[in-house]
């Protein structure tokens, strides 16, 4: 008895010798490798921070950043141990492409709002006009791009869509030409109509003073249509546009310039 009990003894010491710098280098690495993953999650949001990308979505990629890495540490210290860390690979792969399958397009959303977040083809604020919606971008999350557009309808769209088109912004340039058509009776002179216009533009508010364009665009059956382009900033576009037009009709009245519109004349013959 005593003999079985002091070979028990001798085998749990024994082990503990064999077992002990695995499991204690196993612990250090779990607590040094911890540590530097939360100091390279802590750089990793300082330099989002300097990049401007969205506040939003940093605590999202951070968490997903520290996750992996603390993984890494995790397999590396089950290898220093002994522990076969083949079958714990095998189920993260396995895993990973299971989720991966099932969140295949939602992943997509994910990675485009990251790109969008990244390069930045339009900000919040901007005015664009992506897959047919034009209005102002509210925020860009990270699965979605929220828009306001100009007639107050909210349209949430996933960034995959956003990005699989062509995005246009109209704020990149800090200005938008206004495209107004203006008719001129064929008997007036261009040259006093477009004085006319040229001081009804300057009556309107918010127009940038960039010189506006004032030409002929082509000839139709009652006038000649006249192209009529000043600027404005995205956000006062439709204000100039219709004071513009406001303007230019009320100054039309007061030079006595009558607008043709079509007539039938009808004559009666005895």
């Amino acid at each position: 008895m005593d003999f079985d009990l002091s070979n028990s003894i001798a085998g749990l010491v024994d082990m503990a010798v064999q077992w002990a710098p695995k499991l204690i280098s196993a612990i250090l690495i779990l607590m040094i490798g911890f540590w530097i993953v939360g100091r390279v999650v802590k750089l990793l949001g300082k330099g989002m921070d300097s990049s401007g990308l969205d506040r939003d979505v940093q605590p999202f990629l951070k968490s997903l950043v520290s996750v992996i890495l603390k993984v890494l540490v995790f397999l590396t210290a089950a290898g220093v141990v002994g522990i076969e860390t083949t079958a714990f690979v095998g189920l993260i792969a396995a895993a990973g492409l299971a989720i991966g399958m099932a969140l295949q397009g939602t992943l997509g959303h994910f990675a485009s709002g990251v790109m969008v977040l990244i390069f930045k083809p339009y900000r919040v604020g901007d005015l664009v006009d992506i897959q047919g919606v034009v209005g102002h971008v509210k925020e860009i999350q990270v699965f979605n791009t929220i828009i306001n557009t100009l007639d107050h309808k909210q349209v949430i769209m996933p960034n995959g869509i956003a990005t699989s088109g062509i995005m246009t912004n109209l704020s990149t340039q800090g200005k938008l030409r206004v495209d107004l058509n203006v008719a001129m009776p064929y008997e007036e002179d261009f040259d006093k109509v477009k004085g006319i216009i040229e001081g009804a533009l300057k009556k309107t508010p918010k127009l940038l003073p960039d010189t506006p364009t004032i030409e002929i665009e082509k000839f139709d059956a009652n006038n000649v249509l006249l192209a009529v382009r000043p600027y404005a900033t995205p956000e006062d576009y439709w204000d100039v546009y219709f004071g513009a037009y406001k303007n230019i009709k009320k100054a039309f009245g007061d030079a006595g310039i009558t607008v043709a519109y079509p007539r039938t004349k009808v004559e009666m013959v005895k």
